[in-house]
């Protein structure tokens, strides 16, 4: 395919053909192709268009990343991936590029990812006619005898002209040709001889100086030309030239031989005698690159090194040496320097792709680099191996030419490792070998695989009762081994219920430091533990979460009075515990039954009288609370006996509660009765006693009288009933019907019941009494009433087993004796009649 291009410059029209492009396929690289663009093209211009040429999709230049590698040369050309073209992306100047070297080119490559596809570009550059032929000097001074012969050569300074090909320097001509022709004489290597060739004599007496212009011109169109004059002294007679003794010398040089080297030698001889014999040499024709590398011994010829010599710079040397006399007489020869590589150039380790971080749940094979290494060495010191240090998850393998990838070997993981400082070593097969590192700090970036963590699944906290609301109770703390906001850790109380009531209500907790506290003031009495359920959760996407458990004990705290079960303080009725005088030391004579709803120590109770007598009777049990005689009762001991007992529980500080304890030392009933009277006048009697009593009984007069008005209504109600139901079966004559038990709806007999109370319940005991004609408690009033009351008590107690009758023993001794006066006895007896009355008529 050819591809025409028109550059239009300085007015000047110029053609340049695309030679060719040529597109194989190899195992090392994929494809190659060539242009051919001339020098001085403007930036942005078009080389070719390499998509349509390779035959690549654009999708897949943009998608594979394509982009240009130029490694040690100058990026000249760029890549648009937007329209699959590479434009010039700078001036290109073919003289500085390749100098002389003709063809000149450079080489890059372009690469492709996902998959690695490599392709090798060659750009040639074409010359353009952009420079004009110039001569070393504006003028030069020769010198020639007049008796220099027909025929005799004059070297010349050959022009210099940096294009190549027609347009460097294709012919000279001289001016005027009176007396000298010109001879230019091409060389294979490019170094072409120009010597002036004497056609006549010279005769000093006719004209001691010539004035010569020597005019160099080259192949473009137009031509561009170069002058130099030429001042000719004609000298006297000195009629032979020095004479080398090769036209040509050889030699070979090591790059980086140090200065001072002997390169080699020279010889000229000049058969003249005296001081037109003596030659003098000297180097000629040395470009800028070679005039500070070499030296030359004016007398002896001997080349030496003065420079730096680098076999990657210039492989092989020409070198022009000139041995002239001092009579001007000159000749010229040729020295070839051959230049051989040494080792001395490391290899280049550029990095082509990277991909840094690398998440770690990265699959073993993901590449993480492609790394370009080159060596500008030639043969085996530019074979260069690479390898990466040991004992890390990656792998390096060669892929292309001086192409290497870095794979993960193994699976990564952050939390155990987060970066790796990989590094890269090329060495190259050089004696001795030489090698170069470079390092890759490759961070290994965060996935969210761990969940936070509890230092425990269980915790115990805790918390005394009563502590205000929002005290903090406990804390919590979670960690995440994985980092930034994947290990942010926030904490959660879930909902659950305790005891009916969500657990939110009763605690609540920070979601930013774990710390847990009280929303109210908790009772021990009420809730002694609970559990909560916490969950941590990380901020990662999607979130993970822990889980643990808060065991909250609530702490006892003395907070509760002790609660006197036993005896029952009322302020209507007097308890009073009946002592006989014949009583044995130790006699129970009722016990103090105590309770705290505390725990622990906060319940220990202990048991003291208020205030003891100079020889008391009574003491009462420090732990269980039995009051008991400590001596025998004596005829100076009062009847009425009041024990004060004080009732202490062991919290710090202790709370106590007290209860009176009414004890009757006799032997007989009235004596007790009389003591008990007392003890009702004793207390401050209440004026106003008497107007609730009458109220009492008006209100229970009322309800008595509504509820036998009910009875007598449903009664009649189910009477009408049932002489219906008669009249509608089979003509039945109307049977009235009254209950078993009564005749005209009155209560024939009076009802008395006694019960027996303990604190067992088993072994309580009620037992209905033969019927009395009169309340007992008005009996009681009259003579003889109380040794009767004891007979039939008597009597009655043997119905009543032996198991119950010990256990009521303390207690059928307790009177509960209400206010003895007309209204309490009256009151007493009409409920008792209207609770009988009501048991038998309307629970029956």
């Amino acid at each position: 395919m050819d591809v025409i291009s028109d550059v239009r410059g300085g007015g000047i029209h110029w053609k340049y053909v695309v030679l060719f492009i040529a597109v194989w396929h190899t195992s090392i690289v994929n494809a190659q192709v060539r242009y051919s663009i001339p020098e001085e093209m403007s930036k942005g211009s078009v080389v070719g268009n390499i998509a349509e040429d390779l035959g690549i999709d654009l999708k897949r230049l943009r998608s594979g990343r394509a982009r240009i590698v130029a490694g040690d040369n100058s990026p000249y050309v760029e890549l648009n991936t937007d329209k699959g073209t590479l434009v010039v992306s700078e001036k290109i100047d073919r003289e500085l590029v390749c100098k002389q070297i003709s063809p000149c080119s450079f080489n890059f490559e372009m690469i492709l990812e996902n998959p690695i596809q490599l392709y090798e570009v060659t750009v040639e550059i074409l010359d353009v006619n952009d420079h004009s032929p110039t001569f070393p000097r504006d003028e030069i001074d020769i010198e020639i005898s007049e008796s220099a012969l027909p025929g005799a050569p004059f070297l010349l300074d050959r022009a210099n002209d940096p294009d190549v090909g027609m347009n460097t320097i294709q012919s000279y001509t001289l001016k005027p040709t009176d007396n000298f022709v010109l001879k230019h004489e091409s060389r294979q290597n490019g170094n072409n001889l120009i010597e002036m060739i004497l056609q006549t004599p010279l005769d000093r007496e006719r004209k001691e100086e010539l004035s010569l212009i020597l005019t160099a011109s080259d192949g473009g169109k137009p031509p561009k030309t170069g002058q130099m004059r030429i001042k000719i002294k004609v000298l006297d007679i000195n009629d032979n030239a020095p004479v080398f003794s090769k036209k040509t010398y050889r030699a070979s040089l090591s790059e980086n031989a140090p200065v001072g080297h002997v390169v080699t030698t020279v010889s000229a001889l000049d058969a003249d005698k005296g001081i037109n014999g003596e030659v003098l040499y000297s180097l000629r024709q040395l470009d800028q690159s070679k005039s500070g590398l070499f030296d030359i011994d004016t007398k002896t010829g001997q080349i030496t090194v003065k420079g730096r010599v680098d076999f990657e710079v210039e492989k092989r040397f020409e070198i022009n040496v000139e041995a002239r006399d001092h009579g001007g007489l000159k000749s010229t020869c040729v020295v070839i320097i051959e230049v051989t590589d040494v080792n001395d150039n490391t290899p280049v380790i550029s990095m082509t792709s990277l991909t840094n971080p690398v998440p770690e749940n990265a699959p073993v094979g993901t590449t993480v680099a492609v790394i370009n290494v080159k060596d500008s060495d030639s043969g085996v010191n530019g074979q260069v191996k690479c390898t990466i240090n040991r004992n890390i998850p990656f792998v390096i393998k060669s892929s292309l030419r001086n192409y290497y990838t870095l794979l993960t070997d193994d699976n990564l993981d952050r939390e155990i490792t987060p970066e790796y400082n990989i590094t890269i070593t090329a060495t190259d097969e050089g004696s001795p070998p030489l090698s170069t590192t470079k390092t890759i700090n490759l961070k290994i970036s965060d996935v969210n695989d761990n969940i936070p963590t509890f230092d425990q699944d269980i915790y115990t906290a805790s918390v005394d009762e009563n502590i205000p609301p929002g005290v903090s109770i406990f804390t919590v703390r979670a960690t995440d081994a994985d980092c930034c906001q994947n290990s942010r850790v926030s904490y959660l109380l879930e909902e659950t219920q305790i005891n009916g009531v969500p657990a939110s209500s009763l605690v609540s907790m920070n979601a930013e430091t774990g710390v847990i506290y009280a929303l109210r003031s908790f009772d021990y009495e009420q809730l002694r533990k609970f559990t909560v359920n916490i969950r941590a959760q990380d901020g990662g996407s999607p979130p993970l979460s822990g889980n643990a458990t808060v065991q909250i004990i609530v702490q006892d705290q003395n907070d509760n009075s002790p609660q006197i079960l036993y005896p029952v303080q009322t302020s209507s009725s007097m308890v009073a515990e009946i002592v006989p005088r014949s009583a044995d030391i130790g006699y129970l004579v009722t016990k103090v039954v105590a309770v705290d709803v505390d725990s622990g120590q906060n319940a220990w109770l202990s048991y003291k009288l208020q205030k003891a007598a100079d020889r008391p009777l009574f003491e009462v049990g420090a732990q269980n609370g039995e009051i008991r005689t400590v001596r025998q009762v004596t005829d100076k001991d009062a009847v009425k006996q009041k024990l004060t007992v004080i009732v202490e529980d062991n919290g710090q500080p202790s709370r106590s509660a007290t209860v009176t304890v009414n004890v009757a030392v006799a032997d007989s009933f009235p004596e007790v009765l009389s003591e008990f009277t007392e003890f009702t006048h004793d207390k401050d009697y209440n004026n106003n006693l008497t107007f609730f009593l009458l109220l009492a009984l008006i209100v229970v007069s009322i309800l008595f009288i509504f509820s036998v008005i009910a009875i007598i209504s449903v009664k009649i109600y189910r009477w009408r009933q049932r002489k219906l139901f008669y009249k509608s079966a089979n003509n039945l004559p109307v049977i009235p019907y009254y209950p078993t038990m009564y005749s005209d709806g009155t209560l024939h007999h009076t009802y008395n019941y006694e019960m027996c109370g303990t604190t067992d319940s088993r072994m309580t005991d009620v037992k209905p009494m033969r019927p009395y004609s009169q309340s007992t408690l008005v009996s009681l009033s009259r003579p003889g009433t109380v040794q009767r009351q004891q007979k039939q008590q008597q009597a009655g107690d043997a119905d009543i087993s032996p198991e119950v009758r010990a256990t009521c023993r303390p207690v059928v001794n307790v009177w509960y004796l209400e206010v003895g006066d007309l209204e309490s006895r009256t009151f007493s007896c009409l409920y008792s009649m209207a609770f009988v009355y009501w048991q038998r008529n309307v629970f029956t």
